[in-house]
């Protein structure tokens, strides 16, 4: 897959790209992540992308010229949906990412300041995504997120390929994982669930199923709960 970056601060993705799974994936030659400051792509004498907005309003707004070059220029290499991140898209979910994964190219492109220019978003771009209801300096943070969340799901990325199935959201479900626990049995004089031990694969999947229904339930929520949990401190044992 394919993946090409818009961006006007693509040394904000150094280190991220040499790391973890997105860089295994890499390695694998699973995704292919090109970098572009489009920056370079202005008319300007000064590399300027940016001016004040009509109406008045407040902050600055993308140019449209030179992400309209920049887009030209990607797309004379090959067909590709162009995706914007912006607080105004569709919130990003697991579905979306598994419909990108598929797809053999993409186009990211990272807005910064106030807004990119409407007529590129009417004329130029495929899909408007957000991560939230909040908003961020800029688009790169977001991409990232993209581009992790479609490199786990290229074959071969991941040691355990069932493990991407039986996440969260995953396979069209609308519902969050469920709790997992690891060796020792007994740690701090808490036990792991005695069905987790039986052998009894109805009764584990049965369990898990309970637990991710109840999980969503309590934590799909827009309440802020009253008391956190978890200690205050840390305790001595380990």
């Amino acid at each position: 897959m394919q993946i090409e970056v818009l961006s006007l601060f693509p040394e904000m993705f150094a280190g991220f790209l040499s790391s973890s799974i997105v860089a295994r994936a890499i390695e694998k030659e699973a995704i292919d992540v090109r970098l572009t400051d489009f920056r370079s792509f202005s008319k300007n004498k000064h590399r300027k992308v940016d001016d004040y907005a009509y109406g008045g309003f407040a902050g600055l707004v993308l140019q449209a010229q030179p992400i309209w070059d920049a887009l030209n220029a990607l797309l004379e290499q090959g067909p590709a949906p162009v995706i914007y991140f912006t607080p105004q898209g569709r919130q990003l979910n697991q579905a979306i990412l598994e419909h990108y994964a598929a797809l053999p190219r993409v186009i990211l492109l990272c807005g910064h300041y106030k807004e990119l220019d409407q007529r590129i978003r009417d004329m130029a771009i495929s899909d408007e995504i957000s991560l939230g209801d909040y908003v961020l300096s800029g688009g790169e943070l977001a991409s990232m997120v993209f581009i992790d969340g479609v490199a786990r799901l290229q074959a071969g990325v991941l040691t355990d390929a069932q493990s991407a199935t039986s996440d969260s959201f995953s396979d069209g479900k609308d519902s969050l994982g469920f709790p997992c626990y690891s060796r020792p049995e007994e740690w701090m004089g808490v036990k792991v669930p005695p069905v987790l031990t039986s052998g009894d694969h109805a009764q584990i999947e049965a369990w898990a199923q309970a637990q991710a229904k109840s999980l969503t339930r309590t934590r799909r929520t827009n309440e802020i709960p009253s008391k956190l949990k978890g200690p205050m401190r840390i305790g001595s044992k380990s």
